[in-house]
């Protein structure tokens, strides 16, 4: 399967406050918060979720197309990515604006304040899928968080070029509105969402869960310690359990990580449950590790992980497409 990744590119930098941001959060002071966070750690690290889903992807074997918009302090990230089986020749390059960035605090309760620095991503709808179609063939668009105006106008060309598209509004559901929460939704062959992110795109669309199951093929629904839901129209639910006993680095791209473990196991033409558990074991190896594309999949140790948590039987449906990574 031959899938196109579109969404951001940027830089992480990551931060690790010993304390509890709770703790510091006044009840009847909330009107006008003005705090100052002293952290103990930082660790720049490359990033962004389009960036860091195509990472996990090439890992997997899969060569997949990355579709974002970067600065010209590109370079070094690029010939990373190259190297762990990115192709990357629809990146738009900004000749003005530096690439994204990525701030992120996380306290020892795993709680996160982030902010984010657009750069070039403002770009990406420069992007024209229709000539990298024509380039080479696409069998899956993904839609994942990025300059808004890019987000819609890569689902319209999907859609028009008849080529299925998965829905992963994620992180921009604050940022859009109503009427490009459903142009991005309706009509997607997967959605992905986490738990909260779920009530989040119901109330931006104004739809139902019904009503959106209605106009997607399936949904689904990462619930992190508690593991994935996949609800869809005519079927029944699919749950899995997260891997369970990870010690927690950081939990930066564990969502990304388990999208590239999830797509993978569908190009394989796998079922969805093993399709879910393959984005499981994938998101136990970033949370890990620090930062989203620290962590190195090692075939054998990644189907030994799917054994001990998932059965014999989810090994031996893996165990062959894992092994031609070897």
């Amino acid at each position: 399967m031959r899938i196109a990744v579109t969404g951001s590119i940027a830089t992480d930098h990551l931060m690790a406050f010993p304390g509890r941001f709770v703790d510091q959060l006044i009840p009847d002071q909330l009107d006008h918060v003005s705090l100052s966070f002293l952290v103990d750690a930082l660790e720049v690290r490359r990033g962004g979720v389009a960036a860091n889903i195509a990472y996990g992807l090439g890992g997997l074997g899969l060569d997949p197309l990355l579709a974002g918009a970067v600065g010209p302090d590109f370079g070094e990230y690029e010939v990373w990515l190259k190297e762990h089986g990115v192709d990357t020749s629809a990146v738009h390059v900004s000749a003005e604006r530096q690439t994204a960035r990525f701030m992120c605090m996380t306290d020892q309760d795993n709680n996160q304040i982030a902010s984010f620095y657009a750069g070039a991503m403002a770009e990406a709808g420069r992007i024209d899928l229709r000539a990298v179609h024509g380039r080479s063939p696409l069998d899956l668009v993904l839609v994942s968080p990025n300059d808004p105006g890019a987000m819609v106008h890569h689902t319209e060309q999907a859609r028009a070029l008849g080529i299925p598209f998965a829905a992963d509004p994620s992180q921009q559901l604050a940022r859009l509105t109503g009427e490009e929460v459903r142009r991005l939704v309706d009509g997607a062959r997967w959605l992905f969402t986490n738990e909260y992110e779920s009530a989040l795109l119901c109330e931006r669309s104004g739809w139902t869960r019904a009503e959106v199951l209605e106009r997607v093929g399936s949904w689904v629904t990462t619930l992190g310690a508690d593991g994935v839901r996949i609800d869809s129209k005519d079927g029944p639910t699919v749950t899995v359990h997260a891997v369970p006993d990870v010690t927690a680095a950081d939990p930066t791209g564990v969502g990304d990580a388990f999208r590239s473990g999830f797509l993978a196991a569908l190009s394989w033409q796998l079922p969805l449950e093993n399709a879910a558990q393959l984005g499981c074991a994938m998101s136990a190896l970033v949370l890990a590790a620090v930062g989203s594309q620290s962590y190195e999949i090692r075939p054998q140790a990644l189907l030994d992980t799917v054994r001990a948590v998932y059965g014999d039987r989810a090994a031996a449906l893996l165990g062959p497409k894992l092994g031609q990574l070897t």
